[in-house]
């Protein structure tokens, strides 16, 4: 039997020199209000791991859980023509994850990866690992270093 979801991420966290504190709650933390509800923390400080596809190829939008990534915003940060977000399977093919635990990193393939630019804000940020239920604590400094995700401002101005 494969190791489930969290399991993998430590296991590729740790290949990355990483050693998460994961936390588990009884609940599923799949929102950003769930997850910011049980850490006790803002809800800006969640990490949404958003998979989106750009001209035919599936990246990740590390998003502020206060803010709601913008598609046109994204392709002019890309240089794509067009982007839209990946359906389920899309999403757990490129990620190796369900929707709700994807982790910022530790997918089978390194995906093209997009920071919120809201996230450096913060000195600690939470992002799902692995698991709806699974959730860890990394610096905005350090979840950039991992991912290879580049800062951009890609929020949608309300």
């Amino acid at each position: 039997m494969p190791p489930k979801g969290a399991e993998r991420f430590a296991a590729e966290a740790a290949k990355l020199g990483l050693s998460p504190q994961i936390r588990r709650f009884p609940e599923e933390t799949r929102t950003a209000e769930d997850a910011a509800r049980a850490i006790g923390c803002s809800v800006g400080q969640i990490v949404k791991s958003l998979v989106f596809v750009a001209d035919g190829e599936a990246f990740l939008a590390l998003t502020s859980g206060s803010n709601q990534a913008d598609m046109d915003r994204m392709a002019e940060a890309l240089g794509a023509q067009a982007v839209r977000r990946a359906d389920p399977e899309t999403a757990r093919v490129a990620t190796g994850f369900a929707i709700g635990g994807t982790p910022p990193f530790g997918h089978p393939r390194r995906l093209r990866t997009l920071v919120d630019r809201d996230l450096l804000d913060y000195q600690v940020v939470w992002a799902a690992a692995g698991a709806p239920d699974a959730v860890f604590p990394i610096s905005p400094q350090d979840l950039v270093r991992v991912s290879g995700g580049a800062p951009a401002a890609f929020k949608k101005l309300l």
